[in-house]
């Protein structure tokens, strides 16, 4: 019996569930995507830890920076952000020298930046969560379905680009608009899982029962 075909950008996996296709079905990735990507997140060390980690992304695949990020957690004392912001040229050295993370000197300087820019905008708004969860886009700057053709032709929005532009301004650096978007997604601000995954409705359950800090 020939299989049912599925959309541009879908999977059939082997479990017969069909998912989105950028996973691949390396069983790794494939719990990323059904179990974190897009559930949306209030917790702001695990908000820090994903700016961050896509910070470190940049230029590479998110399955690599997936892969080491629990070395990342090790070197980045679990991206406790008064942690990491405490850190010093010392550490910056020692995170050079780790085999484990990706040793780029410019994004290690600006992680711990970050974290001290973290603190004050916790100071400011109350919590990372309270200013990044003002930003969710409204229904009316979402698209009516998201398939693979918008995917590819959005890796930034409006709002991607008015959040990164405020970051930047207030001192974050390694938060570009595509760095931003995909934060956006990973976290659940917007839900990007395509028509058709079997993850999309599940997220969108958690995104309306999700309380808003």
């Amino acid at each position: 019996m020939t299989e049912p075909t599925v959309a541009e950008g879908l999977r059939t996996d082997e479990d017969g569930v069909v998912t989105c296709a950028w996973h691949g079905g390396l069983s790794d990735y494939r719990v990323y995507h059904d179990t974190e990507w897009g559930h949306p997140v209030r917790d702001d060390t695990r908000l820090f830890e994903k700016i961050c980690l896509e910070g470190f992304q940049s230029g590479l695949s998110w399955l690599t920076i997936l892969r080491k990020r629990e070395a990342f957690r090790a070197g980045f004392a679990g991206f406790d952000i008064p942690s990491v912001a405490a850190f010093g040229e010392a550490d910056v050295e020692r995170l050079v020298a780790d085999p484990g993370i990706v040793r780029h000197r410019g994004k290690i300087v600006s992680t711990i930046n970050n974290a001290r820019r973290a603190l004050e905008m916790q100071a400011e708004f109350g919590s990372l969560a309270r200013y990044f969860w003002s930003h969710e886009p409204t229904p009316e700057e979402r698209p009516a379905v998201i398939d693979l053709a918008h995917i590819r032709a959005n890796p930034t929005t409006a709002v991607s680009v008015r959040i990164s532009k405020d970051l930047k301004k207030r001192g974050w650096t390694f938060v570009g608009p595509t760095t931003v978007y995909a934060f956006m997604q990973a976290m659940g601000l917007v839900n990007d899982h395509l028509e058709g995954c079997a993850c999309r409705t599940a997220v969108e359950h958690k995104r309306a029962s999700f309380h808003r800090p």
